[in-house]
């Protein structure tokens, strides 16, 4: 027996180095008090959240604008590519390196583990969460998809000529890359997340969503593959704000709906069609014209505040709804799948000559893709990264170019993607 303890021992201890907590920082009792895990004692007065919202929505740090292939100018009201993310900037990222191995977010409440640490398992990152003590804290967690996508910064690119930045404030957090002398590709340095997707992705995977700061996305990362072999990323715990990433829908009655864990108000409708990213822009100024809802301050939302209201408790194959809820109308397709959904960030992702190309989306139903079988040729249409994904589309351009979609696995472009607006509740 005393043999079989060691070895737990051991076990618990590599699992907690690999994800970033030095041996000094942890503990082999989970009951060891250290620093105090009461949820008023996790931050500093200063670095506790600056407002009533329990869900602030940090800007996505992009400063710049483009129109369907480079950097322009700001636009002006009533001209072209108006109203995209950077004329909206929000409230700014804020950091503080606390000297411990911690970070504090100065404006969500959470604080973070700063190490890299290396890969491991889903279930050896959720073990490894209990036991890790950086920073003499007791209350380390995994971060739920919404916590870890709150660090994603859309000022990063990956670039495969080289000369990428991750989408992440390497200043105050380690990051690496795939390690390529191993035959990873540089982007393969994904982030878990403890959201499991409801349904499965590639078939039958059981999934969970992770951020890939390397490329900026979200996706449903297989937990285990069909030979057995577990998914391997890497993990960055996360403490204090609970209540983080968790929704307070209310609907007005009047075609909105507020969330006031965000301060967000939302449109209950979408926009019935699809249109590429400059239309989507400009419908959403035409609506303001006109004062739709009783507005006339309607924006695109950016990426981080439409995936704020994304529900992970959903999927399209499992609920039979899209990954939403149920207050907001959501159009269906004429092949019965859900529809992308724009944002107004750029995805600055890719080739040199395709900076600018794209914007972000949010997938509320199956995040499809094409996946071909070398073997017959053939390709089957599957939900290869799951409801909830992000990911982003071509702002412009027709959709029969890519009938097998784009990517590794084979992302379904569509282009003409929907709208739903949103504004600050005052």
């Amino acid at each position: 027996m005393r043999t079989i303890s060691l070895i737990a021992v051991s076990a618990v201890a590599s699992i907690i180095l690999f994800a970033g907590c030095s041996k000094s920082q942890t503990s082999e009792n989970p009951g060891e008090s250290l620093k105090s895990s009461e949820p008023n004692a996790q931050l500093s007065s200063k670095d506790r959240l600056s407002s009533a919202k329990t869900y602030t929505i940090v800007s996505t740090g992009q400063t710049r604008c483009y129109n369907n292939y480079i950097e322009i100018n700001p636009p002006k009201p009533g001209e072209p590519f108006y109203g995209q993310d950077a004329q909206h900037p929000g409230l700014a990222p804020s950091y503080k390196d606390n000297g411990d191995g911690t970070v504090s977010d100065n404006n969500t409440g959470l604080m973070w583990v700063q190490a890299r640490g290396s890969k491991l398992t889903w279930d050896a990152a959720i073990a490894g969460a209990k036991a890790c003590r950086v920073g003499g804290y007791t209350d380390w967690r995994m971060p739920s998809i919404k916590e870890l996508y709150s660090l994603i910064n859309f000022n990063g690119g990956f670039h495969p000529e080289g000369n990428s930045l991750p989408y992440l404030d390497t200043r105050h957090f380690e990051f690496v890359y795939g390690n390529t002398q191993l035959g990873e590709r540089p982007i393969d340095c994904q982030d878990w997340s403890s959201t499991q997707y409801l349904g499965r992705t590639m078939g039958n995977n059981p999934t969970v969503f992770g951020v890939n700061f390397a490329d900026g996305r979200i996706k449903g990362y297989p937990k285990a593959f069909p030979n057995g072999r577990e998914g391997t990323l890497y993990a960055r715990y996360v403490r204090g704000n609970p209540a983080y990433g968790r929704n307070d829908f209310h609907d007005n009655g009047n075609g909105t709906i507020t969330d006031k864990a965000t301060g967000l108000m939302w449109s209950k409708a979408d926009s019935g069609q699809g249109m590429n990213w400059e239309t989507a822009l400009a419908w959403v100024q035409k609506l303001n014209s006109k004062k739709y809802l009783g507005y006339n301050n309607l924006r695109l939302p950016n990426a981080k505040e439409l995936q704020s209201i994304v529900d992970y408790t959903r999927a399209p194959a499992v609920t039979k709804s899209a990954a939403i809820s149920p207050l907001f109308d959501v159009t269906k397709l004429s092949d019965g799948e859900y529809p992308f959904f724009w944002t107004s960030t750029t995805h600055l992702d890719g080739p040199a000559d395709r900076q600018g190309s794209a914007a972000i989306y949010i997938a509320f139903g199956r995040a499809t893709g094409w996946m071909g079988n070398p073997q017959t040729g053939t390709y089957q249409l599957l939900d290869v990264h799951g409801a909830g994904a992000q990911r982003s589309d071509p702002k412009s351009g027709d959709p029969s170019y890519f009938p097998y979609g784009r990517g590794p696995q084979g992302d379904v472009i569509r282009i003409y993607n929907f709208v739903r607006c949103v504004r600050d509740a005052k």
